[in-house]
């Protein structure tokens, strides 16, 4: 069951790409936040960051963007296994999302 209904039924694609991955990026930056400390916490916002990166991936305006963001979904659910593949970590995801909140955050 999708956490964020409203979104998923229109008004996601009404907010600019910055926005989107502002937003995915709030995400990751709870889980950071709550990893070791409270698991379901942790696993909550994990599950809300996938699913608004899914939600843009789907998102028609930026089809020719979805390379990248494919990517940073898979380096997502690296990190979330330990970063087997790419070495990924919360950190560094952290560190990719941060500018598109504050970009985001900017422009209003």
């Amino acid at each position: 069951m999708a956490q964020h209904a409203d979104l998923a039924a229109g008004r996601w694609q009404t907010l600019s790409l910055m926005e989107q991955l502002g937003n995915v990026g709030s995400e990751v930056s709870r889980a950071r936040r709550w990893q070791g400390k409270d698991s379901q916490v942790f696993d909550n916002a994990w599950c809300r960051a996938l699913e608004l990166l899914d939600l843009t991936i789907q998102d028609p305006r930026w089809q020719g963007r979805r390379k990248e963001l494919t990517r940073a979904r898979e380096l997502l659910c690296d990190a979330l296994f330990g970063g087997p593949l790419y070495g990924s970590d919360l950190a560094s995801l952290d560190r990719y999302f941060f500018p598109f909140a504050v970009a985001a955050r900017s422009r209003r």
